[in-house]
């Protein structure tokens, strides 16, 4: 059952008419509230097709974000992520000095990547869709992120944590990643087509 939807019906009688109304889940509406992402246990990936034969995966280690989740009304839930673009780690230096360079981020210049949600919806489970504004570079393009509710806990040190994980795909050309080099066999070095991860723990606020 989803994060928003698991409610239990009443019935009241209007005018002679049963009327059956849903009240949300008290447990679900505990969870309101305000949620910092916790960056330890968080990772915002990626992974493109490098030479056309294969994938290269990353990650962008530094990121910080909030969350307000809204138990009776999933449309007024928000997401708010500032990546540092600098932190980017494929596992080879020189390949993510490249990326840090003008061929691609440009990260000196243009430090965060950042996005901004306008629009939270079900798609049922617990399944959810965030929409919102995402910039790269000096480039701000809408995005829509798929996540699924992972659950709650209270972590050992008496924190009050959520998780989501979920992925979407991108064209980097959109936000002006248009680097590339042919290659002798046909095809080019990097694809145009990536796939960004997430996989979210946030703690609630007092």
């Amino acid at each position: 059952m989803g994060l928003f939807t698991r409610r239990s019906q009443n019935v009241n009688v209007q005018d002679g008419a049963a009327v059956a109304t849903l009240e949300v889940d008290p447990a679900l509406a505990a969870l309101t509230g305000d949620y910092v992402i916790d960056a330890a246990h968080s990772s915002i990936g990626f992974t493109v097709r490098h030479a056309m034969v294969t994938n290269v995966r990353g990650a962008f280690i530094e990121h910080e974000g909030t969350l307000h989740l809204d138990g009776a009304d999933p449309a007024r839930s928000t997401a708010s992520i500032d990546v540092k673009i600098a932190s980017v780690d494929t596992g080879i230096a020189d390949r993510d000095g490249h990326l840090r360079s003008g061929d691609f981020f440009d990260a000196e210049t243009f430090p965060l990547m950042t996005f901004r949600s306008t629009e939270a919806r079900q798609l049922g489970g617990d399944t959810y869709r965030i929409t919102g504004q995402l910039t790269i570079k000096d480039v701000t393009r809408p995005l829509s992120i798929d996540l699924e509710f992972n659950g709650s806990a209270t972590d050992p040190y008496g924190n009050e944590r959520v998780g989501f994980e979920g992925s979407t795909e991108i064209l980097r050309s959109d936000w002006g990643l248009t680097w590339n080099a042919a290659l002798e066999a046909g095809g080019v070095m990097v694809s145009d087509k990536v796939k960004l991860t997430f996989d979210i723990s946030a703690i609630k606020q007092a």
